[in-house]
């Protein structure tokens, strides 16, 4: 019985979380198919260590944790940069978004070496605090501070390097 009830809290709980989980896997890896790849290994992780994680105080950070670490594993191994495609089709969005934008920022996003990214990530799409972010990322917050002070100059020099959208459009 106790089985059954674990089985369905886990369930429960990754029914709830896989799209928010799916959309920080995308802004980490820019891509989808890698995204649910990694949001698939993270709930692998999640479930194989739902005992552990049923006793933390908040289990959306330590899912979070774990994905994050899921994506800078997969940084660090020759696997993943002999199989990143580099030339992907990008994906759509709602028509009421600034497309171009969006894609501008998603593009200097990918651009950002992995810990930048997730330290981006992590502060301004997740909105955590610079403590959580490194509790996240198992850094100090001087580390998550300037990881994201670096990332954000990065990402404004390339933001401003490129041209205007209407000078884009033909």
């Amino acid at each position: 019985m106790a089985r059954q009830t674990h089985d369905a809290e886990f369930t429960e709980f990754v029914a709830s979380r896989s799209g928010w989980l799916r959309k920080v896997a995308y802004l980490l890896c820019g891509d989808w198919h890698r995204a649910d790849d990694l949001v698939q290994e993270t709930t692998t992780r999640l479930y194989v260590n739902w005992a552990r994680a049923g006793r933390v105080e908040n289990l959306d950070g330590y899912a979070r944790r774990v994905l994050v670490n899921v994506f800078l594993g997969e940084q660090r191994t020759s696997w993943w940069r002999r199989t990143v495609r580099r030339e992907a089709e990008p994906e759509t969005a709602a028509a009421s978004i600034d497309l171009d934008a969006s894609l501008d920022l998603r593009q200097a996003l990918a651009a950002l070496p992995p810990r930048q990214r997730a330290t981006v990530v992590l502060r301004y799409y997740c909105d955590l605090t610079v403590d959580q972010a490194a509790e996240t990322l198992g850094c100090s917050p001087g580390n998550v501070k300037s990881q994201s002070s670096r990332g954000l100059e990065t990402l404004r020099t390339m933001l401003v390097a490129r041209p205007a959208v209407a000078e884009r459009t033909p």
